[in-house]
């Protein structure tokens, strides 16, 4: 996947005619394509672990709302980003653990079942956080539509999951039918969302690029390791450590982008953040794991 998004990300950069042509609201039809597969694969269980481990999940949420958001805050005054990018830093931040993060926290040997509840939970607690903490960051360089923000939330993830969990109770051979070919799904129309919004801001990235590019690897780096080293100071098993760390790392700049094309739409670059992060976490993520499964200590 990260090959993928980051092929298309040089071919949207440098020959952006090859995606500019799709327009920018469909990013969020797409993202609630893969939020929908998301409702098809959880399951009772997945919700379970919230409430039979609710301080691991407590400890998890804690830690990603605080750690990223604070994280964005430093990086836009410690490199003295414009304002526009500095809104989208901000998004990235506020946005919940990313979707991929299960399939890196089990390729790495974590804990699957933290991953996917610390996933869940931070989910479901986006309407309300993400808003909040972006009013509460940005509030003083924009006007945020703290409503607005938490209805787009609701529309392009939570009604999606809810849909793709009634499909799965009501029409369990379509879902069975279906779930085989998610990973593939998701993976494509990711890319399709990161193309789309590099090429259409193509021109600004090239002047920007290298800035932001550093600015992200950074801000996801930082999420990783501050993530494990929670866990170590909490004196948690390895595996969850290894969970809280690609959570915490791991964020849905999917929808970063999407409320920034929404809610931000006089600073265009504000969807550059997300569309890099979308490209570079998956790329570290794999990285991360390789090493985390490697090494036992």
């Amino acid at each position: 996947m990260g090959v993928m998004v980051l092929i298309v990300a040089a071919l949207s950069l440098t020959v952006p005619s090859s995606f500019v042509w799709i327009d920018t609201w469909t990013i969020n039809p797409m993202l609630g394509a893969i939020m929908f597969g998301m409702g098809l694969t959880l399951s009772p269980a997945d919700f379970k672990v919230v409430l039979s481990r609710p301080k691991d999940i407590l400890i998890g949420c804690l830690t990603q709302f605080t750690v990223m958001p604070l994280l964005a805050l430093g990086l836009t005054w410690a490199f003295s980003l414009p304002q526009e990018l500095a809104i989208g830093v901000i998004l990235v931040g506020c946005c919940p653990g990313g979707t991929a993060s299960n399939v890196i926290t089990y390729l790495a040997k974590g804990d699957l079942a933290l991953s996917v509840g610390m996933t869940a939970a931070s989910t479901l607690l986006a309407p309300l956080l993400t808003p909040l903490l972006v009013w509460l960051l940005a509030g003083t360089m924009v006007d945020v539509d703290t409503v607005g923000m938490l209805m787009s939330i609701v529309y392009v993830v939570i009604a999606p999951i809810v849909c793709g969990l009634l499909c799965q109770r009501f029409l369990p051979k379509l879902t069975k039918l279906l779930t085989p070919y998610l990973p593939a799904f998701s993976s494509i129309v990711i890319a399709m969302v990161v193309g789309i919004v590099v090429s259409h801001n193509a021109a600004r990235l090239l002047t920007a690029g290298l800035l932001i590019v550093a600015v992200v690897i950074i801000h996801n780096l930082l999420g990783l390791a501050i993530g494990f080293t929670v866990g170590r100071l909490l004196h948690l098993q390895r595996p969850k450590c290894v969970a809280l760390s690609i959570e915490v790392g791991m964020q849905n700049s999917g929808l970063a982008s999407s409320l920034a094309v929404l809610h931000f739409a006089a600073y265009p670059l504000a969807t550059i953040p997300g569309a890099v992060f979308s490209v570079w976490h998956n790329i570290s993520g794999a990285l991360v794991a390789k090493l985390y499964s490697l090494n036992k200590t």
